[in-house]
């Protein structure tokens, strides 16, 4: 099994290749969970993931034999971009392959750090069977995100450098994806601070080491916004890491990680994608498992799409009552419209978007239907306005 021994010589190994990433204490999320949080700022990396660790540490072991053939690499997002970055930096030739729906803007992401791109397969599965192949037919050396030793050593070289910024962490919270992550991480900190706890977390659509561990049989898919972890087979090196280390595999539900997502962004001003968001997900929707505890928690990665990013902080707005879409059965006179905006405006609210339908929205033609979005302080705020608007008209919610 791994050892500490390692992930300390991968730590040595990378030093300067990967930026140390700082350590925060977060007050906003130390508020809203109970918890006393400390973040792990990965998106920082030069990539905007902490699987640049592994990548680094995976290819500075390469011989001079393999560094002359060149690697390829499997991956829809950071670890493309990883091994595509530190393959650049060595001068070893890199092939990424990509399944065809890959976002353009990983694609050129990837090229831009000097990788050969083949767009391959529908699937992840298919891409992978098809960089078999060509590892086969050019020679190249394969680079396995998560089930490598030498990955799984890199990737606990976060822990080591968490445990040293905040050795008083008695809890882990670490997403799973492949697992290399967790179990590098939970080699390093059991290494470190025996008894220290470590909670894995998945999503609920791709909760295979969830499913494994109750010895249920493995059924995961479907879309989810933590597509970096959203992977159907966890690696067998860290999983056998994952049944010795790991005290508890939490399954966080899709609104969680959305909720995460928008406090991160909002209340600790730090962008982070739905799998980089996913611990501080399972703070939000176990509250009781985590609350009193010391936590680290890695935000992984920040590599979230700008129009993902933008709906995932809209969806929260109106969902914490912020942001609020009405819908209102108006007599069709003039005044009325003023009357409305009138009614938000004097209340404090912020009028973003007016739609006004006279023709066929309308039961009766002396009617009309108006549908108005503003913005509030919050839910008591919006109820205070939606309660004035209805003493004179129907008011519908949306």
């Amino acid at each position: 099994m791994l050892t500490l021994a390692e992930i300390r010589a991968a730590g040595e190994r990378i030093a300067g290749r990967v930026l140390r990433t700082p350590s925060v204490k977060c007050d906003t999320i130390s508020r809203a969970t109970g918890a006393e949080v400390t973040l792990k700022l990965e998106n920082l990396q030069a990539t905007g993931a902490f699987k640049e660790r592994g990548a680094a540490n995976r290819l500075a072991l390469l011989s001079e034999e393999e560094r002359r053939a060149g690697v390829v690499a499997v991956s829809a997002g950071n670890h493309a971009q990883a091994v595509a970055r530190h393959a650049q930096l060595l001068g070893i030739q890199a092939v990424i392959v990509m399944p065809q729906f890959t976002p353009l803007t990983k694609v050129s992401r990837t090229r831009g750090w000097g990788a050969r791109v083949v767009l391959h397969g529908e699937t992840l599965a298919d891409a992978a069977a098809h960089a078999q192949h060509l590892a086969r037919e050019e020679g190249l050396v394969s680079i396995h995100p998560f089930d490598d030793r030498q990955v799984m050593a890199g990737q606990g070289t976060l822990a080591l450098e968490l445990l040293e910024d905040a050795p008083d962490l008695d809890m882990l919270v670490i997403p799973i994806g492949g697992g290399g992550l967790i179990a590098g991480c939970a080699v390093a900190a059991a290494g470190i601070k025996p008894g220290i706890e470590i909670i894995g977390v998945e999503v609920a659509a791709y909760a295979a080491v969830a499913q494994r561990l109750a010895g249920q049989p493995v059924h995961v898919g479907g879309a989810t916004i933590a597509e970096g972890i959203a992977v159907r087979d966890i690696g067998e090196h860290p999983f056998a890491v994952i049944r010795g280390h790991v005290a508890d595999v939490v399954v966080v539900p899709e609104r969680a990680v959305e909720e995460a997502i928008a406090l991160l962004a909002e209340g600790a001003k730090i962008v982070a994608e739905g799998a980089g968001a996913a611990g501080i997900a399972a703070l939000l929707a176990f509250p009781d498992r985590f609350k009193g505890r010391k936590i680290g928690v890695p935000v992984c990665g920040g590599n979230i799409d700008a129009r993902i990013f933008a709906n995932v902080l809209l969806r929260n707005l109106l969902r914490d009552g912020r942001l609020l879409r009405l819908v209102l059965e108006i007599p069709d006179r003039p005044g009325v419209l003023a009357d409305i905006a009138g009614r938000i405006g004097t209340a404090g609210g912020n009028i973003i978007d007016v739609s006004h339908h006279r023709l066929f929205a309308s039961p009766s033609v002396q009617a009309a239907q108006l549908e108005v979005m503003f913005e509030a302080r919050d839910a008591e705020h919006s109820s205070e306005i939606v309660r004035n608007l209805e003493q004179s008209y129907t008011v519908r919610r949306i």
